[in-house]
């Protein structure tokens, strides 16, 4: 009897966690919804205000060279990574694989500042590496303004040659199932590189790596590289061509860091969603194994007793 009351309170306590991992299931799918939604919106925009900036720049040759957020640095010495993670756990490998591809990219005698964005990422501290700041970071994301103070700190970090380059690390949202992270470069601005899609979030996971996420449709494929394909345009600047950068640049790194935020949101999520889901199945699954046992433990008392039983009344005689 035992043996069966101890199967009996482990089935409990499973069914006990099923109910935990499925109400956090629902809560991560409400709020995925409201995260694919947003990120779906302001996509668009942040890839093609990073493709005008780089079109404007191409176009403004020697400006290109002398404006101090578009010039690329022959040496460098120190950089400085925006890491964004989540708050919490319970998300699969989500806050692992973006720490472990934000070290991964720092080359060898290269010094390297950290700021958070989401309290998973302090684990990089452990590894050795700098943290020079922490942000609090919003599951919900509604204004661009809400990233202003990190932007302007960067820019400001940037432009007094503190930096000679900032990333940033995010997970990019590719549908509800795949989330990839990527490292990007945001200042320099730099049309030189041979990442033409450097800045374009969301679509580049998929041109640069899985074609097979467009269906596998060469034509697809094709229309979306052309439409974030950098070209040459005449541009008229009133008041000027540096007046016009020099509002435009700080402006389009408030957008691409808003957009990174959108992209981990809804990737975290999705990860989170999943995972629960996958904990609930296995859930399920451990609670048919255990009922399996409790009944073939309490087939084999039954008969245990029945065959004393017998085996008394057989004395009696």
């Amino acid at each position: 009897m035992a043996k069966t009351k101890e199967i009996q309170q482990r089935i409990k306590s499973v069914k006990n966690t099923k109910k935990i991992t499925k109400a956090m299931e629902m809560v991560a799918a409400a709020k995925m919804r409201k995260s694919i939604e947003a990120v779906l919106k302001t996509r668009s925009y942040a890839n093609l205000s990073w493709m005008t900036i780089l079109n404007i720049a191409n176009s403004t040759n020697n400006l290109y060279v002398k404006h101090p957020l578009l010039t690329y640095k022959k040496e460098i010495k120190k950089v400085c990574i925006i890491l964004i993670t989540a708050n919490r756990g319970l998300c699969g490998s989500l806050n692992t694989s973006i720490v472990n591809k934000a070290i991964q990219s720092i080359k060898g005698e290269v010094s390297t500042d950290f700021i958070l964005l989401g309290k998973r990422g302090s684990s990089v501290h452990k590894r050795g590496h700098n943290i020079i700041a922490e942000f609090e970071k919003n599951d919900a994301l509604t204004q661009v303004v809400e990233v202003r103070p990190l932007a302007k700190m960067i820019v400001d970090d940037y432009l007094a040659d503190k930096y000679d380059k900032v990333m940033v690390a995010y997970t990019d949202f590719v549908n509800a199932v795949t989330q990839k992270p990527r490292i990007k470069q945001i200042i320099p601005v730099d049309i030189t590189k041979e990442d033409g899609y450097l800045g374009v979030v969301g679509e580049d996971t998929r041109l640069k790596t899985d074609k097979e996420y467009i269906h596998g449709k060469e034509e697809k494929y094709l229309e979306v590289k052309n439409k974030y394909a950098v070209g040459k345009f005449d541009y008229i600047f009133e008041p000027g061509p540096e007046e016009v950068l020099n509002e435009m640049i700080p402006r389009l790194i408030e957008a691409q860091l808003f957009q990174a935020l959108l992209e981990s949101n809804a990737s975290e999520h999705s990860a989170r969603m999943n995972a629960m889901r996958n904990a609930t199945s296995a859930a399920s699954d451990i609670i048919d194994e255990l009922t399996l046992f409790y009944n073939k433990a309490r087939q084999a008392s039954i008969t245990s007793e029945i065959a004393e039983i017998s085996a008394g009344a057989n004395a009696l005689k």
